[in-house]
């Protein structure tokens, strides 16, 4: 479209005579952005905040953030005349008097359940198609950052209520606070203005909660969406997506109107979650006190690998000196601090340590299939086993109550399969990577199943192969080598330099065992019609390859072996 239309150049003439900025619209505002579906996963999030900051607005006119005592003479009659704090008294006075209060509540608890949830899978997009990359890691590091935030904010607005429910976790992060070597005890007690639970900590979380995060999170979000402007949007391979384009919608009214609707789609959600899905009844939880504790209770589920860490580890201690050098609690410390630890750290150094391994410099904007890096895709699926694991154990009551099985078993066995679950996770997910490879292959080999089946002249029955429409095979066909550092010696038998020493020998055999490539998808060797997935035929093909090849008559076989082929060449840095 060469002139842009009325709607448009309309809002931009108006500007433009004010403070000259048609050209800024007119460019910013045809931007192109790719229709991948995956795309808008990272959406939610934004959704979810909008609806985040509405909802907790709301919230804000009627909840006081006080620890005050008071005696309840409130509509709800199982808690007339008991005493609570003036926090959990405005909660039963937004759920129970405020018009409209407790939707707006359970709006914006499912809300914040989902915002987290969409930052996890949005991350593991960008993690899984490798779209982190130069020239994206600082746009990573900003999103790992919004992720461990919203873990923050998400446990101060928890424990606003100051019901039993929030109250119990509160007690564990003033515990976990108090296993800090050296200044938990100090924290704690800043934290708390002295001995737990003190008359301070709500109004404190408080500014935490509405103030502080809020205001961390929204200039993050704002500059996560400026580089992802500047730098441009990733996008999938197919026909005529190159590393120099972007192949999709513009801006406006393509993409806006999409959003728009998105946006409409999430409200519709979170509002459904919260009319018909009740969360947090905390009316029947009672007021918090430190004497009290319900059985059964379960954090909201981004807090759960918390609460499984601290059942499964063993009542582990340190003793200083003896006693009088002071008590390292390993069984509080190691589960707070080293999980989630493990995680954040692994996110933050990825993109820094597969450069390193890969010796890949250059810029990517297009996404990888998950399948065609099959370690990196282990690597992310043994991480999301493991916090699985830890998830799943934080209700190893629950499961021991209602299938009548011994608690002591539960643990034992979760101690067990948080080493062996994320393995064996990482084996099956490699081996998945390499079987959807080989379909690729197959794919590209043979063309797709037409539906049509054929009788060939010594009564063989086979099903026609047709060859895939331009999109699918450029799709499959976008498959590159996961690059490779150069090993081989030079003439004089020289190694690289990258190569020399006990440091760059272990780095070049880790970039062979990480990078090349796995499955080729070119033309192999075969011409019989063997049955498809023996790898030997029937006596009309050559015996060899792997099963494929190719079976139904078509006299083409394809070297689908998924051993770890020879090491390519290293591939250059695209032309400028």
């Amino acid at each position: 479209m060469e002139t842009p239309p009325k709607f448009i150049s309309g809002p931009a003439r108006f500007l433009d005579d004010r403070i000259g900025g048609a050209n800024f619209l007119k460019r910013n505002l045809r931007k192109i952005f790719p229709d991948h579906w995956s795309f808008l996963l990272g959406e939610i999030a934004l959704y979810t905040f909008i609806i985040l900051l509405l909802t907790g607005t709301f919230l804000t006119f009627w909840f006081r953030p006080s620890m005050g005592h008071v005696i309840y003479d409130g509509p709800y009659a199982p808690l007339l005349g008991v005493q609570m704090s003036e926090a959990y008294a405005s909660a039963l006075e937004i759920s129970f008097e405020v018009r409209g209060g407790l939707l707006m509540r359970q709006i914006h608890h499912w809300a914040a359940l989902l915002f987290v949830a969409s930052l996890v899978i949005h991350m593991l997009r960008v993690f899984f198609t490798g779209a982190y990359r130069k020239p994206r890691e600082i746009n990573w590091l900003i999103g790992i950052g919004l992720f461990t935030l919203s873990l923050f904010e998400g446990l101060t607005g928890y424990s606003l209520p100051d019901d039993l429910l929030s109250g119990a976790g509160l007690r564990i992060t003033q515990g976990v606070l108090q296993s800090i070597p050296l200044v938990g005890t100090y924290v704690s007690f800043f934290l708390f203005n002295g001995e737990y639970p003190g008359e301070t900590v709500i109004e404190r979380f408080y500014a935490l909660h509405i103030l502080l995060i809020p205001g961390i999170l929204l200039a993050l979000i704002t500059a996560h969406l400026a580089l992802m402007w500047v730098q441009k949007h990733t996008q999938m391979p197919g026909k005529g997506r190159t590393e120099r384009n972007v192949v999709g919608a513009p801006l406006l009214p393509a993409f806006m109107g999409k959003s728009g609707a998105y946006l409409l789609f999430t409200l519709a959600v979170v509002c459904g979650l919260a009319t018909f899905a009740q969360i947090n009844p905390i009316w029947l939880f009672g007021p918090y006190t430190p004497a009290d504790i319900s059985a059964g209770s379960q954090p909201d589920w981004y807090m759960g690998f918390l609460e499984g860490s601290l059942r499964l580890m063993p009542p582990w201690e340190i003793n200083l000196f003896g006693t009088a050098g002071g008590t390292l609690p390993l069984s509080v410390l190691i589960p707070a601090l080293v999980p989630l630890g493990l995680i954040i750290t692994g996110l933050v150094l990825f993109p820094f340590l597969e450069r390193w391994v890969t010796g890949d410099r250059r810029e990517h904007h297009i996404a990888d299939r998950p399948r065609n890096n099959p370690h990196r895709t282990a690597i992310g699926i043994s991480a999301i086993t493991f916090y699985g694991v830890l998830w799943l154990l934080g209700a190893n009551d629950l499961f021991a109550a209602n299938f009548h099985v011994s608690l002591n078993w539960t643990t034992y066995i979760g101690r067990a399969l948080i080493f062996i679950a994320p393995a064996l996770a990482y084996w099956i997910t490699y081996r998945i990577c390499l079987g959807l490879q080989r379909s690729d292959a197959a794919v590209a080999a043979h063309g797709v199943e037409s539906g049509v089946i054929q009788r060939l002249p010594h009564g063989e029955f086979i099903e026609v192969h047709t060859k895939p429409s331009d999109d699918i095979e450029a799709h499959v066909r976008g498959k590159t080598p996961v690059p490779m550092l150069p090993s081989a010696p030079d003439g004089d038998g020289v190694p690289p330099e990258v190569a020399r020493g006990p440091l760059g020998r272990l780095r070049v055999k880790m970039s062979r065992a990480y990078g090349g490539e796995k499955i080729r998808l070119g033309a192999g060797h075969g011409d019989g019609h063997g049955p498809h997935g023996d790898g030997h035929g029937d006596g009309h093909g050559d015996g060899h390859g792997d099963g494929y090849g190719d079976g139904y008559g078509h006299g083409h076989g394809t070297d689908l072996d998924d051993r770890d082929s020879p090491p390519p060449a290293r591939t250059g840095p695209p032309e400028r």
